[in-house]
């Protein structure tokens, strides 16, 4: 996938290649609309800047897309490990360079699966059906949600919202996603919805626990678990895993 008007004039040799290519326009929201198992080139050729400032983007929004930038010769005495990319190539690449990257890319992005998987959803989901991110539980079967043990008092879609972010734990939303995924196709309100019922929810969180349905900013939200989830979630899987292995 690239943000290239053309990407066959920003790099050539991916144009000789059976790889499936989409272009996105340059912007923040379209980050998180880009489906799993995708490999994002970024055209930093001619502004740096802007290129610098999607990869921090792309870093704070938690999602876990290799970027993989197109440089020209002088772009390489700029770029750093600051930036948080996959790797950099020249635009003028020869096909087999392009295909060795992308496939050194992919095979190290699945690789990474299972550490990815135990460091960023730290949200345990039990056999009973609560969903437990530290001390907040969301009972997915009896529609209710408590926060150390307090009852939360969630009207049916405020429990909905609540329940499909703590179910991707650090995963950024557009508000349009959200609409599309808790209210349904078939509801014809605007966006704003989102944001009224956020408000909502991070009111009756509390202002002390607010904080857990962060913002991202011209993109959209995400659930940031609490502090000592990730120790928690661990160690309720170590559990599992030793009674498995008991059995």
């Amino acid at each position: 996938m690239t943000f290239a008007a053309d990407p066959a004039s920003v790099l050539p040799s991916l144009a000789l290649l059976s790889h499936r290519v989409r272009v996105l326009p340059m912007d923040a929201a379209s980050l998180v609309k880009m489906p799993e198992n995708t490999i994002l080139f970024l055209d930093a050729r001619d502004d740096l800047a802007t290129a610098k400032t999607l990869c921090n983007l792309i870093r704070a929004s938690g999602l876990s897309t290799p970027v993989l930038l197109i440089l020209t010769e002088g772009g390489f005495t700029v770029v750093n490990s600051s930036w948080g990319i996959a790797d950099v190539i020249v635009n003028s690449a020869s096909p087999a360079e392009v295909e060795a990257r992308l496939r050194i890319i992919s095979e190290h992005s699945t690789g990474n699966d299972t550490v990815r998987t135990k460091s960023q959803q730290v949200s345990s989901h039990n056999d009973d059906g609560q969903i437990r991110s530290g001390e907040l539980i969301v009972d997915t079967n009896g529609y209710t949600a408590s926060l150390f043990g307090r009852p939360i008092d969630l009207a049916y879609k405020e429990f909905e919202l609540l329940k499909y972010l703590v179910q991707h734990p650090g995963r950024v939303f557009t508000r349009a996603q959200l609409l599309q995924e808790v209210w349904g196709y078939d509801y014809y309100g605007g966006t704003r919805t989102v944001d009224v019922h956020i408000r909502r929810l991070r009111a009756k969180l509390g202002g002390e626990y607010e904080h857990l349905i962060g913002t991202v900013r011209n993109v959209g939200y995400r659930f940031d678990p609490p502090e000592g989830s990730e120790r928690e979630a661990q160690a309720q899987e170590q559990a599992k895993q030793s009674s498995h292995s008991e059995q």
